[in-house]
């Protein structure tokens, strides 16, 4: 099995995308922009990329916009958060198994200045029974999950205003959050309810942009522009059914995702600098915290609190600002903050030391990876 790494990233800038909503954008525009930046960080040309994972945006339609021709593997994933670890994983096992040699994977989105909305609508995939009751975006389900776990586990109304505050203030540290103003207890408190008891300030952004990252061999990668990045492990298991809902929140999946991660990397949570988890919703935070072993079962609301997980804090996390303050690039934007923090490359948000990072997705479909400095 070839050792793999993460060569080249390339982001938009979020912020400025925000501040303009006179018109659409293209999303193929802003992704070939991405992917421009993705091959020059690297010191790649687009003849090496001898594979494409697509999320959101289609692989012809991509490869014309930026002449890419000839791609041994091409694949198209659907548009969700979950997506972000399975692109990384096809990728690595691409490049392990020989049938690609360097790898990007592409998302894009311009939800924001095409008018997306996301519930209140149409009556979500689940099913019109549902949607009677309410149910019409993965936020009302969530927001079920979430009353469950605190009438469990004696949550109070504020037991994620830390998660809300510490996303703010690592955006504000960010040049390219959409949010670069801090918030305290009082600002979240005061934010009104979306599908209580979720606020405004617990729901991800909506807005534009791209990422790319691409992923080759760790011995090619140690001869281009960039430190290599290295995929020390990864791993995934899905947990099937119609709906975002998980009874013990997805707790026994994510445990049995962490107990294959962290067997295989050699690398337990205490060893961890640096952690990048998946928030479209803030309580999903909490179920990731438990289910991968960093914070006690039922007790992850305490755990965050005191500055545990602050810059400076013991387990640094969403250091970019995560969903709700610097974008929503369903989990892809994470990887590349994943990245830079191990390069050392995160500016006034860099964390000490920084030689371990752990991305966790929490969702029907669960993915962590771990990366290492090489």
């Amino acid at each position: 099995m070839k050792d793999v790494a993460i060569v080249g990233v390339g982001s938009s800038d979020f912020r400025r995308l925000y501040a303009d909503k006179s018109r659409p954008n293209d999303v193929y525009q802003l992704a070939a922009e991405a992917f421009r930046d993705a091959l020059d960080d690297c010191g790649a040309t687009q003849q090496d990329i001898d594979g494409l994972i697509c999320t959101n945006i289609k692989y012809g339609q991509f490869g014309e916009t930026v002449g890419l021709t000839g791609p041994g593997f091409v694949h198209d994933l659907e548009g969700t958060g979950r997506m972000a670890g399975i692109s990384l994983q096809e990728a690595c096992a691409l490049v392990r198994s020989g049938m690609a040699d360097m790898v990007a994977c592409v998302y894009a989105t311009n939800g924001r200045t095409a008018g997306t909305k996301y519930g209140g609508g149409d009556a979500d995939p689940a099913g019109v029974y549902d949607a009677m009751y309410g149910m019409t975006s993965t936020g009302a389900y969530v927001s079920m999950m979430y009353q469950r776990y605190r009438a469990m586990y004696g949550a109070p109304e504020d037991a994620l205003a830390p998660l809300a505050i510490n996303n703010r203030a690592n955006g504000a540290r960010n040049p390219i959050a959409v949010f670069q103003k801090e918030i305290d207890l009082d600002d979240y408190l005061s934010s009104r309810f979306i599908a209580e008891p979720l606020r405004m300030l617990d729901y991800c952004i909506i807005n534009d942009g791209a990422v790319v990252f691409i992923v080759t061999s760790l011995d090619r990668a140690r001869d281009m522009r960039k430190k290599p990045v290295r995929v020390a492990a990864t791993a995934g298991r899905a947990e099937l059914g119609r709906s975002y809902i998980s009874p013990d929140f997805y707790f026994g999946t994510s445990k049995a995702v962490a107990d294959q991660l962290y067997q295989s990397a050699g690398i337990g949570p205490d060893q961890i600098d640096c952690m990048q988890v998946y928030d479209n919703f803030l309580p999903t935070i909490l179920f990731t915290l438990e289910g991968f072993g960093h914070a006690p079962r039922g007790a992850s609301w305490e755990w965050v609190r005191d500055g545990r997980i602050e810059l400076g804090g013991k387990r640094p996390m969403n250091t970019s600002g995560g969903h709700t303050s610097e974008s929503y690039m369903q989990g892809f934007a994470l990887h590349v903050e994943a990245v830079r923090q191990v390069r050392g490359e995160a500016g006034d948000r860099q964390v000490e030391n920084c030689n371990t990072v752990q991305y966790m997705c929490v969702s029907p479909i669960v993915t962590s990876h771990i990366f290492v400095a090489d």
